[in-house]
């Protein structure tokens, strides 16, 4: 019996009106890209696993998806470890072992580790985008894949703040295009790392910030327990708290945070970048709503600045656009003091917004806009020649390949939503003319082949 097809938990194909669609999203994005000024890279899908490692912390680096080296893979392991492993201990060390090599987890790191090898081809600051998928061992669920694609956009090289209230115009921007109605959250590393010094576990940044980046999914009581069990006081956890459920306007907010971080100079600058910041954008105007969230730390270790997190405001998903500062990426890969900021558009999650919400336009998923029926030799001849011009003048058009009957060639057109159908027969031959009919409406008229292209502009 033949093997039932079947593809990985977390992956997804694609029919061609689903690809028309995600077309839609990636165009409108690397449109707004380019308005701003960015340039287009590529990096391998696969990257050292050394480039990899310890850039995304501890939870990150067990949702790397490891490549096993070529050939005889186990060859010069030991042979201890791999009963280790099978046992379920050292699994790691035998990767190590193992595998060299591994999928991207997103495009930011690759991107340092590009700048770096590239420094004296490029001219700082470098704006720079890309459009590729990333991968990540992670659970399927709704909203979250193996496999999906980032948009991201950085600029690095400058410390320049009028960066971040220019990347958050480019937020809007697309999302305005793209009609999903969204709020902006707004963050700064350095106000979590007043925090940790505030409650006096500098040393716990790390675990603080991965704690409270889960309290829109777990909630307070259980980001508190979390708090507790990585080896903060009953007494921090209480301090802590009223930091990151601060309520009331931005501006209330950010005078809250000032008072309350007074006593750490990282905070408080924080603080002033955030205003900076949010007064930057709030004077160019959004459509988004934008919101200061002392809760939100991305989880990212590399973050040491603004921290930005988008949220679509009618449906229930995870976020659908992230970012943040940099200041010492490059530096692991040997070029210190080189400050980035970047944001990445989770091109999947927003595929299934705008699904959700029906807001793709009308005609986008029409694989031609007119189809030519085929009668025979002399009329296919005559309409291939026809078809030459209009693509030539930039109108999408194909030829039924078969002299088969009318109904089935109108029921392809249909099915396709082409918006319309060019009829050649034997009088349409002998007039020189076409007789075009309008799929939507069902009126069909005869016209010269030289007012075709205008008919269908």
């Amino acid at each position: 019996m033949a093997q039932k097809p079947s593809i990985p938990k977390g992956t997804r194909d694609f029919t061609p009106a689903e690809m028309a669609r995600r077309n839609y999203i990636f165009d409108t994005i690397r449109t707004v890209f380019k308005l701003h000024g960015f340039q287009q890279i590529e990096t391998p899908a696969m990257e050292n696993l050394s480039t990899l490692m310890g850039k995304y912390g501890e939870e990150g680096d067990k949702l790397l998806f490891k490549i096993l080296n070529s050939g005889d893979f186990l060859r010069g392991a030991d042979p201890q470890l791999i009963q280790s492993a099978i046992a379920g201990d050292d699994s790691a060390k035998l990767a190590a072992k193992i595998c060299e090599k591994g999928l991207r987890y997103d495009l930011t790191v690759p991107f340092a580790r590009f700048v770096v090898m590239h420094r004296n081809d490029l001219s700082f600051p470098f704006k720079r985008f890309q459009i590729q998928p990333v991968w990540r061992a992670d659970r399927p669920q709704k909203g979250r894949y193996r496999e999906f694609y980032q948009c991201d956009a950085d600029v690095i090289g400058s410390d320049s703040l009028i960066n971040e209230i220019e990347l958050l115009q480019l937020i809007d921007d697309v999302f305005r295009r793209l009609g999903i109605r969204i709020t902006i959250k707004l963050n700064n590393r350095k106000v979590l790392a007043g925090i940790a010094e505030l409650v006096g576990a500098p040393d716990k940044i790390v675990d603080i910030t991965v704690a409270i980046d889960k309290i829109d999914k777990i909630g307070l009581d259980n980001v508190k327990a979390e708090l507790g069990e990585r080896g903060l006081s009953a007494e921090a956890i209480d301090r802590i708290t009223p930091l990151i459920t601060l309520s009331g306007s931005n501006a209330e907010r950010l005078a809250s945070l000032e008072e309350m971080l007074a006593s750490s100079e990282t905070g408080l600058k924080g603080v002033s970048e955030l205003r900076e910041v949010m007064a930057g954008t709030e004077a160019l105007g959004l459509c988004a709503d934008l919101e200061l969230d002392v809760s939100l730390a991305r989880g990212l270790n590399y973050y040491t600045g603004t921290i930005i997190e988008v949220k679509a405001r009618d449906v229930e998903i995870g976020s659908i656009t992230g970012g943040g500062r940099y200041d010492n990426l490059t530096g692991v890969f040997g070029l210190p003091g080189v400050s980035g900021v970047g944001i990445s558009f989770g091109a999947d999650r927003i595929y299934d917004v705008l699904n959700t919400l029906n807001l793709y336009p009308e005609g986008i998923e029409g694989a031609a806009k007119v189809m030519f029926t085929n009668f025979g030799p002399k009329e296919a001849a005559r309409s291939l020649q026809i078809i030459k011009k209009l693509r030539e003048s930039g109108i999408p058009a194909e030829l039924y390949p078969d002299a088969a009957k009318m109904k089935k060639q109108m029921g392809r057109a249909d099915s396709l939503g082409i918006p319309f159908v060019a009829i050649i027969g034997e009088t349409e031959l002998q007039n020189g003319t076409v007789t075009l009919k309008n799929m939507t409406t069902g009126e069909q008229s005869e016209i010269s082949t030289e007012k075709l292209t205008e008919a269908l502009g």
